[in-house]
């Protein structure tokens, strides 16, 4: 990345659309001039339902970071759910080019962009390359092997592909809401870096985030992307119970959930009255237990572990899982949700404690840390979006190669 690059980054959620803009600033770190959202529900258990509506809060997102940066933004990455990406593990040993001057960063570029050589699915379309481990003809393993002194290398890499009817809407929403796509990310990749400790980030760790209405995993064996999925289930899966089960509407059901937010019924301190304002039962001012809400909470919870834990042992994962990280606006502010994972999955859970997380507000935290990782990419050519001035006198950035090297549809 280059000191000045600006980076668009977009999170299209089941409740809204989040938009960050990203500057480089002088000590190679992320510096956020915008965050901006709309709400949104064109998006349905991780199924775009409602395009017009995507587009239409998308523009509306855009519109606000750019009258709030004076900037015209043309393009910008954006997230994709785990249900529509494969994870293909490949390697490739690469001569150098001239062993003697050391290898270069051509020669990487090189190798990653024929690591990629792989059988794709008709159905499926490549959008990243994620280079994992580069091992020296010596068998040292580096994490740049730029300047060294041997005649090959070899790299590993995940290739990421993603269902092709899925990538076409997004490129179709973005087109008609006048953008471009600079690139399409999973969720929990980005995620990562954002919400994993340093030392999180050399263990096998599954990331569970639990949104609105759908739950993301992610799993990674030390520095390799091994697995991605989603699940349709969220928190507000957890509202609508709460509305079914005692006949309220949902305005109070969250606010419920809000307010006396707990994973398990057998935590309850004082199992206290609750006055139901906007009962449909006949006895419109219905009073209920805190321990009737909890178990209705619990319910749920569990059902969201339990899917989450058939899914991993199906996958034959499970016992490479040695911790899991729960983030996600579904689920942090329910207190004691980690003991609920850790009793239904049988590995140890917590919510995350990542240093970077505590300084974005959650609603952001998904594009925020897209712009992170992108900003982040090693051995890219360029990684800043599409930007002119607001009117158009000079332009701030010229991007050379519109589609990215990493990128393809």
């Amino acid at each position: 990345m280059a000191i000045g690059d600006i980076i668009v980054g977009v999170d299209i959620g089941t409740s809204k659309v989040c938009t960050v803009v990203g500057e480089v600033n002088n000590f190679g770190q992320i510096e956020t001039i915008s965050n901006t959202s709309y709400k949104c529900t064109g998006l349905k258990k991780g199924k775009i339902i409602n395009e017009e509506e995507i587009i239409l809060s998308l523009a509306k997102s855009i519109k606000d970071a750019e009258d709030e940066t004076s900037l015209k933004i043309n393009s910008a990455y954006v997230t994709i759910p785990g249900k529509y990406v494969t994870i293909v593990q490949n390697s490739i040993t690469k001569e150098a080019k001239d062993k003697y001057s050391g290898i270069s960063v051509r020669d990487v570029q090189n190798a990653i962009m024929q690591v990629k050589d792989i059988e794709i699915p008709d159905t499926q379309t490549l959008i990243d390359i994620v280079p994992d481990k580069i091992t020296l003809e010596n068998g040292t393993v580096v994490t740049d092997p730029v300047g060294n002194l041997s005649s090959s290398f070899t790299i590993s890499a995940q290739v990421i592909l993603a269902q092709k009817d899925y990538v076409r809407q997004l490129h179709s929403i973005f087109k008609k809401a006048g953008l471009e796509i600079d690139g399409i990310v999973p969720t929990t990749l980005a995620e990562r870096n954002l919400i994993l400790d340093n030392n999180e980030l050399h263990d096998n760790i599954m990331i569970l985030d639990i949104g609105a209405g759908n739950t993301d995993i992610g799993i990674f064996e030390g520095s390799s992307f091994a697995y991605t999925n989603s699940i349709p289930v969220g928190g507000d899966n957890i509202t609508n119970d709460i509305a079914l089960v005692l006949n309220i509407a949902e305005e109070e059901a969250d606010k419920l959930k809000r307010q006396y937010g707990l994973a398990l019924k057998s935590f309850i301190d004082n199992d206290n009255d609750i006055i139901l304002n906007t009962c449909k039962d006949t006895n419109k001012s219905k009073i209920i237990k805190s321990s009737e809400l909890i178990e209705i909470i619990e319910a749920r919870i569990e059902e969201i572990f339990s899917i989450v834990n058939k899914d991993i042992t199906n996958q034959g994962l499970k016992p490479k899982i040695n911790n899991v990280v729960l983030t996600g606006q579904g689920i942090v502010n329910i207190n004691k949700s980690d003991v609920a994972g850790k009793i239904n999955l049988n590995i140890p859970v917590k919510i995350s404690t990542g240093r970077a997380i505590s300084t974005v507000k959650p609603a952001y935290r998904t594009s925020y840390a897209l712009v992170r990782y992108i900003a982040a990419r090693p051995f890219a050519k360029t990684v800043s979006s599409s930007i002119d001035t607001q009117n158009n006198e000079s332009f701030i950035k010229t991007i050379m190669e519109r589609i990215k090297e990493f990128f393809y549809s």
